[in-house]
């Protein structure tokens, strides 16, 4: 069940960091997803030790949502520097 969560906690925090950083019209609810989880393992892993709040997105908290979708606001930063060459 935890994993059904992680997906849908991924995907909404994906889809809120493209919209975030104006990447929406080139991102699918996949790549939504994708960065939403791998997001949520960069925040998890970076920032969540550095503010003191964080979670997994497999059991829904506020905390963890917040720290998955800066993390992958921070992901699609990284993503966007290494293809074009300055973050929007």
């Amino acid at each position: 069940m935890g994993w059904i969560v992680a997906i849908i906690v991924g995907g909404v925090a994906g889809w809120l960091a493209s919209m975030v950083m104006a990447r929406d019209g080139s991102m699918g609810i996949f790549w939504n997803i994708v960065v939403g989880i791998i997001g949520a393992i960069i925040g998890n892993a970076v920032i969540a030790p550095l503010i003191g709040i964080g979670g997994s997105i497999q059991t829904f908290n506020l905390g963890g949502f917040i720290i998955a979708i800066i993390g992958a606001i921070v992901l699609l930063a990284i993503v966007n520097l290494v293809q074009r060459g300055r973050v929007r």
